[in-house]
């Protein structure tokens, strides 16, 4: 198989050719492997290498399953893979080597997924670009001196740059759906407990955070939404259990919409080429047969701000924590990068009463998008304010927090509503900026209808395919 036909295959694409003995495990595997060996210097994605791993693994036998013989990568952030190294994007756990798998990862196993390598992430996944201090920045293939985004980073720029149809991806305020938009893929952030995060949590950033993918097509997001969803034994809380499998939904017609245009152009300082973009899909499902009404909700934004910072905050004190006593060491301003340390102390300091107000916070919007979802089936918006962010503008090891902040904030002010309300939501790759960078249009649906969000993501693949654009690292 040669460079050119392994790129016209998605992953249920690869999948159906192993069935059918065109192509073996084996060559698909060494198909990934060349192609991450030749673009990987470049983009920085790929941190951690399970190449003999991944071939033993070959020469056991694999599972039948959708995803049968398809290279995969993890995001080097939560998710454990028995025997090997998962650093967090931190010198803090660069030698933590787990003992088990996550569930997560048992039932990408049991998809058939071939495991060959984990993805660059920031430190504890802390931001929407990635560059951690420990692996060097990821680079967006689209233009190496752009960001791939974060903080699912290293991920988008292996499947943008064509070495995995799909990744392993986490979202915990964007980080899915950021670099899907800064990469030109489909990102979709699930609903709130549609993913496990078991054994070892039942819910990640008080419910904010959910594991996923980013994808070259809608179905493979689908089908592997299909192959991982479902409560474990002990979890906390679930969600409505879908009415068709994910992946019909794609083949099924959502029927006319009602859509809110979230665009407060007058509220935050939007790129002209982002406001275009958008539009363009607004006029997109409107020639659809879609209704579109421009209209946003509102939740208290500076109520949520204040929470998702002491939830965050919060919960990077107890990983820390909990690391320094298995370590048998203290956390100090040398163990972790200079943000991340700020929020280690804040987390220190906020009370319990401050917590229990910032998840009521949480709630609260959720009441509010709840209310304003009865008027709407979707709400489109924008991913981020602007085309992606060059190498270093966002930088974690800065010790001007005031600059940082605010580039962070003006930068992905949209995505985190969605995490902390639970709601599915998803970045689609409709648009280009003027420089030639990819821009996402973000789609929101009610809590649990994931299922629309797919069927109208599917819809809008087809009217205006995406799959032959592709980034420029590919023009050697």
């Amino acid at each position: 198989m040669s460079f050119k036909e392994y790129d016209n295959y998605d992953g249920l694409g690869l999948a159906e050719l192993v069935r059918k003995k065109e192509v073996s495990p084996s060559d698909l595997l060494e198909e990934a492997i060349h192609r991450n060996e030749k673009v990987n210097g470049e983009t920085n994605a790929v941190v951690l290498k399970h190449y003999e791993e991944a071939k033993e693994m070959l020469t056991k036998g694999l599972p039948e399953g959708p995803f049968t013989g398809v290279p995969f990568l993890l995001k080097d952030l939560h998710v454990l893979l028995t025997g090997t190294k998962t650093t967090y994007g931190s010198k803090f756990f660069e030698d933590y080597v787990a003992d088990h798998n996550s569930t997560l990862v048992d039932r990408y196993l049991d998809s058939g997924l071939v495991i060959f390598g984990k993805t660059n992430t920031p430190e504890f996944g802390l931001t929407v670009t990635t560059e951690p201090s420990l692996y060097g920045p990821t680079r967006n293939p689209w233009n190496l001196n752009h960001s791939a985004g974060g903080s699912s980073g290293g991920a988008a720029a292996a499947v943008s740059s064509g070495v995995v149809p799909l990744a392993n991806a986490s979202d915990g305020g964007g980080s899915i759906r950021i670099p899907a938009s800064c990469c030109g893929l489909v990102g979709l952030k699930p609903t709130r407990a549609r993913t496990p995060m078991g054994p070892d949590r039942g819910e990640g950033w008080a419910g904010q955070s959910i594991s996923h993918c980013v994808s070259k097509t809608v179905r493979d997001s689908a089908a592997l939404l299909d192959a991982t969803t479902g409560l474990e034994s002990g979890d906390p809380y679930g969600v409505p259990e879908a009415n068709e499998s994910f992946l019909s939904a794609c083949r099924k017609n959502p029927g006319k919409l009602k859509i809110a245009l979230h665009l407060p152009t007058d509220k935050v300082k939007i790129e002209e080429d982002v406001v275009l973009r958008i539009q363009e899909t607004a006029k997109l499902c409107e020639s659809l047969g879609h209704e579109i009404i421009e209209d946003s909700p509102e939740p208290d934004l500076e109520a949520l701000s204040e929470a998702i910072g002491i939830i965050i905050s919060a919960n990077v004190t107890v990983a820390l924590q909990q690391r320094a006593e298995v370590m048998g060491t203290k956390v100090t301003p040398e163990s972790v990068e200079y943000m991340t340390y700020r929020m280690y102390e804040n987390g220190k300091e906020f009370s319990a009463e401050q917590y229990a107000r910032a998840t009521l916070a949480n709630h609260q919007a959720g009441r509010v998008l709840g209310k304003f979802m009865e008027n709407y089936d979707l709400i489109l918006s924008p991913v981020l304010t602007k085309s992606p962010v060059k190498i270093g503008e966002i930088d974690m090891s800065s010790e001007d927090i005031p600059t940082y902040i605010e580039r962070l904030s003006s930068y992905s002010c949209f995505t985190g509503l969605y995490n902390q309300t639970g709601q599915p939501s998803i970045s689609l790759p409709l648009g280009l900026s003027e420089s030639g960078l990819p821009i996402g249009s973000m789609l929101s649906a009610k809590y649990g209808n994931d299922e629309l969000l797919i069927s109208i993501s599917s819809q809008l693949e087809e009217a205006q395919p995406w799959k032959d654009k592709k980034p420029s690292i590919y023009s050697d």
